[in-house]
């Protein structure tokens, strides 16, 4: 059903209405990589949509793979990164399948609002994907929609876009239970994040292999 929807989207809509797609990388990404907290290394963007933030790691050095549901975004990624003149992988896969198509592993993974479009009962197979492909103590950066957020009517743990998505808006106690198994916990807070049309809040957890 997400891929369907996805590729909807991706087929109809020119970049610019599409809600998630911002051509400019978050300041939170951007501060990971300047700071050196995250430094150059072989990257992961799960959901990478048209592959605008992959291709900002591949021109901060970063040897890059993205990965998205829907075939049609990962053309259009493959077409902007070759006018880009940059290198970047982009590869169409489902991050809740067995991700066949990716046989190594990685120093640093992230999805960025990616994770509200994943329902609570497929998580935990989604954040043992993630693990595999990250390299002994790689880092892990996920953001996704917080439980706190006014969007989409303020209320409820599930809530219904005005493209007919229906995402599941979470609670730091949530993410803290479902990445500790698997990961230790850097931070985990929510932050405010600048949207295409309003600021809105999100649970940001950086996080690290155990």
């Amino acid at each position: 059903m997400i891929k369907d929807q996805m590729e909807k989207i991706y087929q109809s809509m020119p970049p610019e209405k599409i809600p998630w797609n911002m051509d400019s990388p978050p300041k939170l990404l951007q501060s990971l990589c300047k700071t050196g907290k995250i430094r150059p290394c072989k990257a992961l963007e799960l959901g990478c949509g048209l592959g605008n933030y992959a291709i900002y790691l591949a021109q901060q050095g970063f040897h890059v793979t993205g990965v998205d549901i829907a075939d049609s975004a990962i053309k259009r990624a493959r077409k902007a990164v070759s006018q880009k003149g940059v290198s970047c992988r982009f590869i169409c896969a489902d991050v809740l399948g067995s991700m066949v198509e990716i046989q190594e592993t990685f120093d640093f993974a992230f999805d960025w609002e990616l994770l509200h479009h994943i329902y609570p009962a497929e998580r935990e197979k989604y954040i043992k994907n993630v693990h595999r492909l990250l390299s002994p103590k790689g880092y892990y950066l996920s953001v996704c929609f917080s439980e706190m957020s006014l969007q989409f009517g303020g209320v409820g743990k599930y809530r219904t876009t005005p493209l007919n998505t229906i995402l599941y808006f979470s609670s730091e106690q949530e993410m803290s239970t479902l990445f500790s198994s698997l990961f230790e916990i850097d931070e985990l807070r929510t932050i405010d994040i600048e949207g295409k049309a309003t600021r809105h809040k999100a649970i940001y957890a950086l996080l690290k292999k155990r």
